[in-house]
């Protein structure tokens, strides 16, 4: 399941963090791959654990946590601190799939990476190539947001950054592990609670059978998160 959650960051926002992002201390993304991912990844990333990208995740997360849309997808229980990258021309990041299993900077707990996300920071006219390719059931999916749009999808995934031809891109990614574990379960459950959100305004909080639906939800989700 991958979904888009627009609007994330405001115009206003996303002009601050791009200055404070170009100011940044920025270093080869390849130090921070592991096994095979160091001799495909070919772009800057700015150092973690380290200003901007401290404050700049922690207004990230602060809005997602925040957004119903987000909740609903990724049910989260942990959000790894948001890193920052930059493509130039020349640069992409071959097929990889994220680690399994990762620890935060400065932090002895492990984090499972049920779901990537991408947050965009560049407009789509300011390069060309930059792709963020996808591979699922139904092939290659090629998405490239608005900026301030957030892709969140499927860790388990190969994916790719296509090689930048023209101009520069900016983009924040991180990882959640969600309360419910299984990718089936969770997709159930976000086309559940989407479809009881849609029903919601055509016929009211009270009606019965929505009331139902609700209880359905909300069992199913005791039974299948991971305590």
């Amino acid at each position: 399941m991958m979904v888009v959650i627009e609007n994330v960051l405001s115009p206003a926002e996303l002009a601050d963090m791009r200055a404070r992002l170009f100011a940044g201390e920025w270093e080869a993304g390849g130090r921070t791959a592991s096994g095979h991912a160091q001799s495909r990844k070919n772009n800057l990333q700015l150092r973690d654990g380290a200003e901007p990208a401290v404050s700049l995740g922690e207004r990230v997360i602060q809005r997602l946590w925040s957004n119903p849309l987000f909740i609903s997808a990724a049910l989260p229980r942990k959000i790894y601190p948001p890193r920052f990258n930059r493509y130039g021309e020349g640069q992409g990041y071959g097929a990889h799939v994220d680690a399994s299993l990762m620890r935060a900077p400065g932090s002895p707990d492990m984090l499972r990476t049920d779901l990537s996300a991408t947050l965009f920071l560049s407009e789509p006219d300011d390069y060309d190539g930059g792709e963020l390719e996808i591979e699922s059931s139904y092939g290659a999916q090629a998405v490239k947001l608005a900026a301030g749009d957030l892709l969140l999808y499927p860790a388990t995934t190969l994916h790719r950054v296509a090689p930048i031809t023209r101009g520069e891109r900016l983009a924040s990614f991180f990882w959640i592990e969600s309360l419910v574990g299984d990718e089936g379960q969770r997709t159930m459950l976000f086309d559940l609670d989407q479809t009881i959100q849609r029903l919601t305004g055509q016929l009211g909080a009270d009606n019965a059978e929505l009331i139902g639906l609700q209880a359905i939800y909300h069992n199913l989700v005791r039974r299948w998160v991971i305590t």
